[in-house]
């Protein structure tokens, strides 16, 4: 077995929305059909799973709906930061919302990008993309 962030690509996705979850999955595994994918449905599940982790089963990117049940993502880009084993793992944000509010405070909390959720499949298999090109 390969661990996560080696040879295997691992993204850890925290996402509410099963339609959004379930396409951004689609698109992942259609642009790298080896890459593993964990999501979460929830901000407190995903930062309680993210403290179990040992430093080899760290997630190699993180991509956090921003507007998650219980902590939002700049909620959780807050949390993350001053955690020094997290801080070279890429964070990505994507929402429904294309606030520049909201963008710009989730890239000044150090996320690497802050992209607004698209309505077809080929804006998911786009940004799907993209967001691996911060492996």
């Amino acid at each position: 077995m390969q661990f996560p962030g080696h040879a295997t690509k691992f993204i850890v996705l925290a996402e509410d929305d099963q339609d959004d979850q379930e396409m951004l999955q689609f698109a992942f595994r259609e642009v790298d059909p080896q890459m593993r994918l964990v999501c979460m449905p929830n901000g407190k599940t995903f930062m309680a799973w993210l403290e179990k982790q040992p430093d080899e089963g760290l997630p190699s990117l993180i991509v956090l709906d921003y507007n998650l049940p219980e902590l939002n993502g700049a909620e959780i880009m807050q949390l993350l930061a001053p955690d020094e084993r997290l801080r070279d793992i890429p964070k990505i944000i994507w929402s429904t919302s294309n606030s520049p509010v909201f963008r710009s405070i989730c890239l000044e909390l150090g996320a690497k990008d802050y992209i607004a959720k698209p309505s077809d499949l080929a804006s998911y298999l786009a940004i799907a993309r993209h967001i691996l090109s911060f492996l």
